[in-house]
Protein backbone atom coordinates (compact mmCIF):
# COMPACT_ATOMS: atom_id res chain seq x y z
CA UNK A 1 0.00 0.00 0.00
CA UNK A 2 2.90 2.61 0.73
CA UNK A 3 4.16 2.03 -2.29
CA UNK A 4 1.11 2.35 -4.25
CA UNK A 5 0.41 5.56 -2.26
CA UNK A 6 4.32 6.59 -3.31
CA UNK A 7 3.85 6.64 -7.13
CA UNK A 8 0.55 8.99 -6.18
CA UNK A 9 3.24 11.19 -4.10
CA UNK A 10 5.55 11.45 -7.10
CA UNK A 11 3.57 12.35 -9.79
CA UNK A 12 2.57 15.21 -6.91
CA UNK A 13 6.13 16.36 -6.30
CA UNK A 14 6.73 16.86 -10.00
CA UNK A 15 3.80 18.88 -10.71
CA UNK A 16 3.92 21.00 -7.61
CA UNK A 17 8.00 20.70 -7.24
CA UNK A 18 8.93 21.53 -10.58
CA UNK A 19 9.18 19.90 -14.08
CA UNK A 20 12.61 18.63 -13.82
CA UNK A 21 12.99 15.01 -13.24
CA UNK A 22 15.53 14.34 -10.67
CA UNK A 23 18.88 12.67 -11.06
CA UNK A 24 19.00 8.57 -9.68
CA UNK A 25 19.01 8.19 -5.93
CA UNK A 26 22.42 9.36 -4.46
CA UNK A 27 22.79 9.03 -0.65
CA UNK A 28 23.23 12.85 0.17
CA UNK A 29 21.75 15.83 1.70
CA UNK A 30 23.20 18.12 -1.19
CA UNK A 31 20.77 19.55 -3.53
CA UNK A 32 23.22 20.09 -5.70
CA UNK A 33 24.62 16.95 -5.66
CA UNK A 34 21.35 15.10 -6.87
CA UNK A 35 21.02 17.13 -9.36
CA UNK A 36 19.02 19.50 -8.58
CA UNK A 37 17.78 23.30 -9.14
CA UNK A 38 15.86 25.87 -7.36
CA UNK A 39 13.03 25.60 -9.42
CA UNK A 40 12.58 21.75 -8.17
CA UNK A 41 11.71 23.71 -4.71
CA UNK A 42 9.47 23.35 -2.79
CA UNK A 43 9.30 19.44 -3.27
CA UNK A 44 5.85 18.41 -1.79
CA UNK A 45 4.79 14.84 -1.71
CA UNK A 46 1.66 13.04 -0.96
CA UNK A 47 3.38 10.43 1.54
CA UNK A 48 -0.85 8.94 1.82
CA UNK A 49 -3.92 9.99 1.25
CA UNK A 50 -4.30 13.65 2.58
CA UNK A 51 -0.96 13.08 4.31
CA UNK A 52 2.01 15.35 2.52
CA UNK A 53 5.84 15.87 3.46
CA UNK A 54 7.15 19.58 2.11
CA UNK A 55 10.89 20.12 1.72
CA UNK A 56 11.93 24.03 1.00
CA UNK A 57 16.24 24.84 0.55
CA UNK A 58 17.98 26.12 3.56
CA UNK A 59 21.38 27.67 3.67
CA UNK A 60 24.17 26.92 6.17
CA UNK A 61 27.32 29.15 5.20
CA UNK A 62 28.24 28.10 1.98
CA UNK A 63 26.01 24.74 2.12
CA UNK A 64 22.41 24.15 1.51
CA UNK A 65 19.99 21.20 2.25
CA UNK A 66 16.23 21.05 2.94
CA UNK A 67 14.05 21.75 6.44
CA UNK A 68 10.96 19.35 6.22
CA UNK A 69 7.49 19.73 7.17
CA UNK A 70 4.89 17.67 6.92
CA UNK A 71 1.00 18.73 7.30
CA UNK A 72 -2.33 16.05 7.51
CA UNK A 73 -5.35 17.12 5.82
CA UNK A 74 -8.46 16.29 7.32
CA UNK A 75 -12.40 17.25 6.83
CA UNK A 76 -11.88 19.25 10.38
CA UNK A 77 -9.03 21.00 9.50
CA UNK A 78 -4.96 20.83 8.83
CA UNK A 79 -2.32 19.68 10.89
CA UNK A 80 1.44 20.78 10.40
CA UNK A 81 4.57 19.20 11.99
CA UNK A 82 7.14 21.72 12.06
CA UNK A 83 7.10 25.38 10.19
CA UNK A 84 10.23 26.69 8.34
CA UNK A 85 12.62 28.72 9.21
CA UNK A 86 11.22 32.04 8.62
CA UNK A 87 8.08 33.78 8.26
CA UNK A 88 8.14 34.12 4.37
CA UNK A 89 9.12 30.18 4.53
CA UNK A 90 6.45 28.88 6.65
CA UNK A 91 4.40 31.45 4.86
CA UNK A 92 5.31 29.96 1.44
CA UNK A 93 4.26 26.16 2.54
CA UNK A 94 0.72 27.92 3.98
CA UNK A 95 0.18 29.04 1.26
CA UNK A 96 0.72 25.76 -0.79
CA UNK A 97 -1.73 24.07 1.55
CA UNK A 98 -4.57 26.17 0.75
CA UNK A 99 -3.63 25.13 -3.24
CA UNK A 100 -4.09 21.97 -1.96
CA UNK A 101 -7.06 21.78 0.35
CA UNK A 102 -9.66 25.13 1.82
CA UNK A 103 -9.47 23.81 5.34
CA UNK A 104 -7.84 26.02 7.63
CA UNK A 105 -4.63 24.99 9.64
CA UNK A 106 -6.07 24.21 13.60
CA UNK A 107 -3.17 22.50 14.51
CA UNK A 108 0.68 23.25 14.91
CA UNK A 109 3.36 20.78 16.37
CA UNK A 110 6.60 21.65 17.50
CA UNK A 111 8.36 19.02 17.00
CA UNK A 112 11.47 21.23 17.20
CA UNK A 113 11.89 24.11 19.12
CA UNK A 114 15.59 25.14 17.29
CA UNK A 115 14.52 28.57 15.03
CA UNK A 116 14.97 26.79 11.65
CA UNK A 117 11.56 25.19 12.65
CA UNK A 118 10.04 27.88 14.65
CA UNK A 119 10.83 31.27 13.39
CA UNK A 120 7.92 31.72 10.85
CA UNK A 121 5.18 30.30 13.50
CA UNK A 122 3.70 33.34 13.37
CA UNK A 123 2.35 33.30 10.15
CA UNK A 124 0.13 30.41 11.43
CA UNK A 125 -3.14 31.46 12.49
CA UNK A 126 -2.90 32.41 16.04
CA UNK A 127 -6.23 30.50 16.97
CA UNK A 128 -4.45 27.17 16.09
CA UNK A 129 -3.90 24.76 18.64
CA UNK A 130 0.36 24.79 19.44
CA UNK A 131 1.81 21.93 21.12
CA UNK A 132 5.10 21.37 22.34
CA UNK A 133 6.87 19.26 24.60
CA UNK A 134 7.32 20.77 28.60
CA UNK A 135 11.25 21.45 27.64
CA UNK A 136 10.49 22.91 24.62
CA UNK A 137 7.64 25.05 25.68
CA UNK A 138 10.08 26.46 28.55
CA UNK A 139 12.71 26.76 25.60
CA UNK A 140 10.47 29.18 23.23
CA UNK A 141 9.33 30.91 26.64
CA UNK A 142 12.79 31.71 27.53
CA UNK A 143 13.81 32.53 23.79
CA UNK A 144 10.71 35.04 24.06
CA UNK A 145 12.10 36.54 27.34
CA UNK A 146 15.39 36.73 26.17
CA UNK A 147 16.70 40.47 26.55
CA UNK A 148 18.85 40.58 24.15
CA UNK A 149 15.99 39.03 21.36
CA UNK A 150 16.18 41.51 18.40
CA UNK A 151 13.41 44.25 18.33
CA UNK A 152 12.90 43.19 14.50
CA UNK A 153 12.39 39.76 15.24
CA UNK A 154 8.62 38.14 14.80
CA UNK A 155 6.94 37.73 17.32
CA UNK A 156 7.23 34.61 19.01
CA UNK A 157 4.54 31.89 19.32
CA UNK A 158 4.37 29.79 22.41
CA UNK A 159 3.03 26.43 23.12
CA UNK A 160 -0.40 26.53 23.98
CA UNK A 161 -1.11 22.66 24.75
CA UNK A 162 2.12 20.57 26.26
CA UNK A 163 2.86 17.25 25.56
CA UNK A 164 4.72 15.08 28.02
CA UNK A 165 4.85 11.64 26.93
CA UNK A 166 1.54 11.47 24.75
CA UNK A 167 -1.38 13.02 23.18
CA UNK A 168 -4.14 11.52 20.31
CA UNK A 169 -5.75 14.35 18.28
CA UNK A 170 -8.60 13.28 16.54
CA UNK A 171 -9.57 15.29 13.29
CA UNK A 172 -12.59 13.94 11.47
CA UNK A 173 -11.48 10.23 10.97
CA UNK A 174 -8.24 11.08 11.43
CA UNK A 175 -6.15 9.67 14.18
CA UNK A 176 -2.87 11.82 14.70
CA UNK A 177 -0.88 10.56 17.63
CA UNK A 178 1.74 12.97 18.83
CA UNK A 179 4.85 11.24 20.80
CA UNK A 180 7.52 12.05 23.17
CA UNK A 181 10.23 9.21 22.20
CA UNK A 182 13.04 10.07 24.58
CA UNK A 183 15.52 12.53 24.74
CA UNK A 184 17.18 13.33 21.39
CA UNK A 185 18.13 16.50 19.26
CA UNK A 186 16.86 18.79 21.43
CA UNK A 187 15.56 17.78 24.75
CA UNK A 188 12.38 17.41 24.24
CA UNK A 189 11.56 16.31 20.46
CA UNK A 190 8.38 15.46 19.41
CA UNK A 191 7.05 12.99 16.60
CA UNK A 192 3.45 12.68 14.66
CA UNK A 193 2.55 9.15 14.15
CA UNK A 194 0.00 8.30 11.61
CA UNK A 195 -1.09 4.65 13.16
CA UNK A 196 -3.59 4.08 10.13
CA UNK A 197 -1.22 5.25 7.43
CA UNK A 198 1.76 4.15 8.92
CA UNK A 199 3.92 7.39 8.90
CA UNK A 200 6.46 8.79 11.06
CA UNK A 201 7.18 12.29 11.10
CA UNK A 202 11.05 12.41 13.60
CA UNK A 203 11.45 16.16 12.38
CA UNK A 204 15.06 16.73 14.01
CA UNK A 205 15.72 13.24 15.82
CA UNK A 206 16.22 12.30 12.02
CA UNK A 207 18.69 13.91 9.93
CA UNK A 208 18.87 12.13 6.52
CA UNK A 209 22.83 12.30 5.72
CA UNK A 210 23.16 15.27 7.88
CA UNK A 211 26.15 15.24 10.22
CA UNK A 212 24.44 14.75 14.30
CA UNK A 213 24.01 18.13 15.04
CA UNK A 214 24.00 18.10 18.90
CA UNK A 215 24.07 21.76 20.44
CA UNK A 216 21.04 20.70 22.86
CA UNK A 217 21.40 16.92 22.16
CA UNK A 218 21.37 14.13 24.51
CA UNK A 219 24.02 11.89 22.26
CA UNK A 220 22.83 8.33 23.83
CA UNK A 221 19.71 8.84 24.92
CA UNK A 222 19.40 10.32 20.84
CA UNK A 223 20.22 6.36 20.34
CA UNK A 224 17.46 4.92 21.91
CA UNK A 225 14.86 7.19 20.91
CA UNK A 226 16.10 6.25 17.35
CA UNK A 227 15.54 2.61 17.89
CA UNK A 228 12.27 2.69 19.93
CA UNK A 229 10.72 4.75 16.79
CA UNK A 230 12.32 1.53 15.18
CA UNK A 231 10.62 -0.76 17.05
CA UNK A 232 7.01 0.70 16.12
CA UNK A 233 4.97 -0.55 13.12
CA UNK A 234 6.21 2.59 10.77
CA UNK A 235 6.36 2.37 6.57
CA UNK A 236 7.68 5.92 6.19
CA UNK A 237 10.45 7.40 8.71
CA UNK A 238 9.92 10.97 7.54
CA UNK A 239 13.37 13.52 8.32
CA UNK A 240 13.45 17.05 9.74
CA UNK A 241 16.46 17.41 7.02
CA UNK A 242 17.67 15.48 4.46
CA UNK A 243 15.43 14.44 1.31
CA UNK A 244 11.77 12.17 1.27
CA UNK A 245 13.21 9.49 -0.56
CA UNK A 246 11.18 6.05 -0.85
CA UNK A 247 9.59 4.44 2.37
CA UNK A 248 12.75 1.62 1.47
CA UNK A 249 15.49 4.37 1.14
CA UNK A 250 14.52 6.27 4.19
CA UNK A 251 14.01 3.15 6.19
CA UNK A 252 17.49 2.35 5.44
CA UNK A 253 18.74 5.98 6.09
CA UNK A 254 17.16 5.91 9.57
CA UNK A 255 19.48 2.66 10.38
CA UNK A 256 22.59 4.60 9.06
CA UNK A 257 21.94 7.62 11.24
CA UNK A 258 21.45 6.02 14.16
CA UNK A 259 24.75 4.02 13.23
CA UNK A 260 26.41 7.66 12.41
CA UNK A 261 25.12 8.68 15.92
CA UNK A 262 27.30 5.81 17.17
CA UNK A 263 29.94 6.49 15.28
CA UNK A 264 30.52 9.96 16.80
CA UNK A 265 29.75 8.92 20.53
CA UNK A 266 31.82 6.07 19.98
CA UNK A 267 35.11 7.87 19.07
CA UNK A 268 34.49 10.55 21.20
CA UNK A 269 34.10 8.07 24.07
CA UNK A 270 37.70 6.26 22.51
CA UNK A 271 39.58 9.95 22.71
CA UNK A 272 37.90 10.24 26.37
CA UNK A 273 38.99 6.97 27.93
CA UNK A 274 42.56 7.79 26.81
CA UNK A 275 42.83 11.17 28.80
CA UNK A 276 42.91 13.38 25.75
CA UNK A 277 41.33 17.20 26.32
CA UNK A 278 38.09 18.41 24.30
CA UNK A 279 40.70 20.23 22.22
CA UNK A 280 42.66 17.48 21.23
CA UNK A 281 39.88 15.07 20.44
CA UNK A 282 38.37 17.39 18.02
CA UNK A 283 41.35 17.57 16.37
CA UNK A 284 42.51 14.07 15.90
CA UNK A 285 38.87 12.64 15.85
CA UNK A 286 38.67 10.39 12.74
CA UNK A 287 34.54 9.58 12.22
CA UNK A 288 35.17 8.01 8.46
CA UNK A 289 32.94 8.66 6.01
CA UNK A 290 30.77 11.21 8.30
CA UNK A 291 33.71 13.68 6.81
CA UNK A 292 31.61 13.79 3.89
CA UNK A 293 28.12 14.36 5.38
CA UNK A 294 26.30 17.76 5.00
CA UNK A 295 27.44 20.65 7.78
CA UNK A 296 30.28 17.84 9.22
CA UNK A 297 32.84 20.66 9.12
CA UNK A 298 30.64 23.18 11.52
CA UNK A 299 29.12 20.23 13.52
CA UNK A 300 31.63 17.68 13.97
CA UNK A 301 33.37 19.33 17.25
CA UNK A 302 30.25 20.76 18.61
CA UNK A 303 29.00 17.05 18.72
CA UNK A 304 32.39 15.71 20.15
CA UNK A 305 31.94 18.69 22.76
CA UNK A 306 28.24 17.07 23.69
CA UNK A 307 29.54 13.92 23.85
CA UNK A 308 32.07 14.72 26.41
CA UNK A 309 29.80 16.63 28.70
CA UNK A 310 27.75 13.39 28.83
CA UNK A 311 30.57 10.99 29.74
CA UNK A 312 31.76 14.01 32.36
CA UNK A 313 27.99 14.04 33.61
CA UNK A 314 27.32 17.89 32.90
CA UNK A 315 24.24 17.14 30.80
CA UNK A 316 20.83 18.03 32.73
CA UNK A 317 19.31 15.35 34.21
CA UNK A 318 15.76 14.11 32.74
CA UNK A 319 13.08 15.86 34.65
CA UNK A 320 10.19 13.64 36.34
Amino acid sequence: MAKQRWATGLALALIIGGCSQPAPLVRTADPDARGYTDKDFPRIRELAVNVYSYEQLRSAGDERFTTVSMFVVTGEGVLVADGQGSVEETQRMIDHIAEITDQPITHVVICSDHGDHTAGNSAFPSAAVFLAHATSATALASSANNPSRREDAPPAVLATEVVRDATTIMLGDTEIEVLFLGRAHTGGDLSVYLPAEKILFMSEAYLHRVFPAMRTAFPSEWVAMIERAQAMDVDIYVPGHGFVDSPEALEEELETYRQALMTVIAEATRLHSQGLSLEDAQAQADVGDLETWSLSSSQKARALQQVYAELNGELPRESG
